[in-house]
């Protein structure tokens, strides 16, 4: 048992033996291509690291100091959002104009600007500057914030920290000299408005005097006076309608019963003593007649039977009466004139009482023509009543809204003094830049650690890939392992001193390569790196630093 376990412990230890003088004949074989592989990525990464140039990086933190007069004296014009204003100002500090002087002034980027175009040192340099903002939560609102910060980045620690605080001092002035745009013209905007809302409502006052000159007593207040007015001038008009209308009456009985009464006293007919009167002529009955025609027109209209032929025997009795006339005796021949139709007490009554309500009539219908032009007079009062109040409807909108400017212009008056004194919210420098001695970038123990395991593989790859692409065998083991056939010896290679003249010879050759290379590498890592801050930016943000 022993005996087996001795045979398994030798053929492990033999395994190993032969791993290990494979690695050192595969090493023995390729070592000057494992050196190469290794030696070349190495010295260029080594060069880039100790000729890429430091970056230093400063912060200036600016604090937002609120309004220091309390809103409930004093509303602030500017309501826009902090971040929205920080945004605006830094578009405005970040512009082409503002970067170039400052460029200008402490003479940044002396090197890449004489490589590349302006707008691209204008752009790095819009790079190398940060803005971060710093909030708080406050209670069931969204995050406030209350200060930020501003980096910026370079080779030269004081003209980092110089051009920091530059930046800050920027952001400083830029949101005071914002604020106060902001409140002047919104002041000088106010005022405008203000102007042309006082010019209407001089206007609408000059109207509303005119209108209550011209109209006056047809103010709304006046209102209720000129409906009770109406409403009496209408009872009175019915009135007078009732009146004129039973007046109307009353003359038509009275006409009826003197027609009546004439036209018995006319007829005669047979006296108190029997004697017959005496028969009346033509012109008495043609009078007679036109008494009766106007009582039936006063009674029936003008197509009733009785009106038409009494008009018929009228308009008779005149063409009788015209045709008799130019055959009448001129001279002293003259005819009986008939006679005159005899006044009785009763008649006198009757034509008495008619003339008074003809005149009763003749008062009723003045009175209705008055009372008619006041329904006109006042009824137009009403009307223009409707007109002022739309007048004063104007009038007190514009009125409202002159105020309400006034009053914002008075407020924006004050916010405006405010921002000039500089008691509205501004921007305080909390912790100014100081230089900081330390670079930020590159980090070379990081890059070394990266460039030795990158060169390790990469020899380790160029090796491996060296032994699968040689086909040729080494040792009698591959070779056995490849052919059945025997192998019945095996010679060493034969080193003559020729062969060592020509291994010194390319020894020399190798190593004055290889220093060469060296140095070339070196060399374009030194151009490569030298002051390309752009290069130390692109290896920072790849390797996490």
């Amino acid at each position: 048992m022993s005996g087996v376990r001795s045979d398994l412990s030798m053929a492990e230890e033999t395994r190993k033996r032969s791993g290990l003088e494979m690695v050192l004949a595969v090493w023995s074989r390729r070592k000057w291509l494992a050196i190469l592989a290794f030696a070349s990525p190495m010295a260029a990464g080594v060069s880039l690291t100790a000729f890429l140039p430091n970056i230093y990086r400063s912060t200036a933190t600016v604090i937002v100091d609120r309004q220091q007069i309390p809103e409930a004296f004093v509303r602030a014009t500017v309501t826009s959002a902090l971040e929205t204003r920080l945004q605006t100002i830094s578009q405005e500090i970040l512009s082409r104009s503002r970067l170039e002087a400052l460029i200008d002034r402490f003479n940044l980027y002396a090197d890449l600007r004489t490589r590349v175009p302006f707008e691209e040192v204008i752009r790095h340099m819009r790079g190398d500057i940060k803005l971060n903002l710093k909030s708080v939560e406050a209670r069931g609102q969204r995050e406030a914030t209350v200060a930020f910060s501003i980096g910026y980045q370079g080779s030269d620690p004081r003209t980092v920290t110089l051009v920091t605080n530059t930046l800050a001092s920027f952001y400083i002035e830029e949101n005071l000299k914002a604020r106060e745009r902001q409140a002047t013209s919104t002041a000088e905007f106010l005022k405008v408005q203000l102007a042309e809302t006082k010019k209407r409502l001089d206007e609408h006052e000059q109207r509303v005097s005119e209108f209550k000159r011209r109209h006056l007593g047809e103010l709304p207040q006046q209102m209720e006076a000129n409906l009770a007015t109406l409403e009496r001038l209408h009872a009175q008009l019915r009135l007078n309608a009732d009146n004129q209308t039973r007046a109307a009456e009353r003359r038509q009985v009275l006409a009826s019963q003197l027609a009546e009464a004439d036209s018995l006293v006319s007829f005669g007919a047979v006296t108190p003593g029997g004697s017959v009167a005496p028969v009346e002529g033509p012109e008495a009955r043609l009078a007679r007649l036109k008494q009766e025609l106007t009582r039936l027109r006063t009674q029936f209209s003008e197509k009733y039977p009785d009106v038409v032929l009494l008009a018929a025997e009228v308009a008779g009795l005149e063409r009788e009466l015209a045709d008799v006339k130019p055959r009448e005796p001129k001279g002293e021949e003259k005819p009986v004139a008939p006679r005159a139709t005899p006044s009785t007490p009763y008649l006198l009554r009757l034509k008495e009482a008619l003339s008074e309500v003809e005149a009763e009539i003749k008062i009723l219908k003045g009175e209705d023509r008055r009372l008619r032009d006041g329904l006109a007079t006042y009824q137009a009062r009403v009307e223009n009543v409707q007109e002022f109040r739309e007048l004063s409807r104007d009038y007190d909108s514009t009125r409202e809204l002159y105020q309400s400017l006034l009053k914002r212009y008075e407020e924006a008056q004050l916010a405006e003094s405010m921002e000039q004194r500089q008691k509205g919210e501004q921007f305080r420098v909390l912790d100014p830049a100081v230089p900081n001695l330390a670079a930020a970038a590159p980090n070379r123990f990081q890059l070394l650690v990266t460039t030795l395991m990158g060169s390790l593989v990469l020899a380790v790859g160029a090796v491996v890939l060296a032994e699968h692409v040689d086909t040729s065998f080494h040792t009698i083991d591959e070779l056995r392992a490849f052919s059945a056939v025997p192998v019945l010896v095996s010679i060493p290679r034969i080193v003559t001193r020729t062969d060592l003249r020509r291994r010194q010879w390319r020894m020399r050759l190798a190593t004055g390569a290889a220093l060469f290379s060296l140095v070339l590498i070196m060399g374009i890592a030194y151009l490569a790196a030298h002051g390309n801050e752009h290069l130390v930016a692109l290896l920072t943000r790849s390797g996490g630093s």
